[in-house]
């Protein structure tokens, strides 16, 4: 069966795990080269004892690989600000690229909301682990009533947040406040992360709060549950910590400085949807559920892109 060629920027925790994920559980797409800038990392060792090809002097080095002119899809793991000078030297020979930084250059995908609509974009942006976590349920509840706010919390072991999550705290927090909006359906966003410290370390929790009015629970509860299972198919250790709760507001309750300063009148009512998502440990712990689900939307959105483009050379 044909595959198209792939190269992954960045060896540390996520490109390397994508790498390994590539190699184990991708049908339409095969990894060619990971790229690094440490020759002794352990990505880019291991990527030599399984017979990938490496490249240890960044995106300029892949552009000179042997190759580079039969890869298709680039996958970039690096960081917002590398992301940036990634794309300008690769803009010049077409190449797809997934971006899984939180520098938002393309449109936000969320493969279960919106990635048959931005299909053919030349670069996607993954959002960041909790918007890919997270936004699939507030589309949810946006496709069953108004959501006037939404509100994600996601908490993460500290031992899974490397030296790029932290340096992109404040681009996380962002990306996907925009994207609750943009994709989610939200009139208005916020995002939150929390690094847990807690020994032994906890798989990755996510919480998303939603203010809506008079809402029709059972059909939220069932395009949630829809949408759990949809996201579980690629991401097999996602899932609902319990049903969705329902809390009325009392009417004298302020909602104005989260609902862009209107009133939203009576009967609003509070939505409670509580996630957690276990890693499928190919290359990192299985607490590392929000390193997973990065990788995990990537290679959908990878997969998807290559079927497109095998179909359209078929024909």
């Amino acid at each position: 069966m044909s595959r198209i060629k792939a190269a992954v920027i960045g060896s540390g925790n996520i490109g390397t795990d994508l790498m390994i994920k590539l190699l184990r559980v991708a049908e339409h797409v095969e990894i060619a080269v990971l790229v690094g800038i440490d020759p002794e990392s352990d990505g880019l060792a291991r990527a030599r004892r399984l017979g990938v090809a490496t490249v240890d002097s960044g995106v300029r080095g892949l552009i000179e690989h042997p190759l580079f002119d039969e890869i298709q899809i680039v996958f970039d793991s690096t960081s917002a600000k590398a992301h940036l000078a990634n794309v300008e030297a690769l803009r010049p020979y077409g190449k797809r690229i997934i971006d899984l930084t939180p520098a938002a250059v393309g449109p936000f995908v969320v493969p279960t909301v919106n990635l048959d609509e931005h299909i053919d974009a030349p670069i996607v942006n993954m959002v960041t682990c909790g918007g890919q976590a997270t936004i699939p349920i507030v589309a949810a509840v946006a496709a069953v009533t108004e959501v006037h706010y939404a509100e994600i919390v996601a908490s993460i072991a500290s031992k899974s947040a490397g030296p790029g999550t932290r340096a992109n705290i404040d681009e996380f927090t962002e990306t996907t406040s925009e994207a609750i909006v943009k994709v989610g359906g939200a009139a208005h966003g916020k995002a939150i992360i929390v690094l847990n410290p807690a020994e032994p370390p906890l798989i990755m929790r996510d919480t998303v709060l939603t203010l809506v009015s008079d809402p029709d629970q059972e059909a939220i509860r069932e395009s949630v549950r829809n949408t759990v299972a949809a996201v579980a198919k690629y991401v097999p250790g996602y899932r609902l910590k319990q049903e969705v709760q329902f809390t009325r507001l009392d009417d004298a309750e302020p909602v104005t400085t989260l609902t862009g300063g209107v009133d939203r009148g009576p009967g609003l009512w509070k939505v409670a949807v509580f996630l957690e998502v276990e890693g499928a440990a190919h290359y990192l712990p299985a607490y590392a559920g929000n390193l997973d689900i990065m990788t995990s939307a990537a290679l959908q959105v990878a997969e998807q892109i290559a079927d497109t483009l095998l179909s359209e050379a078929v024909r």
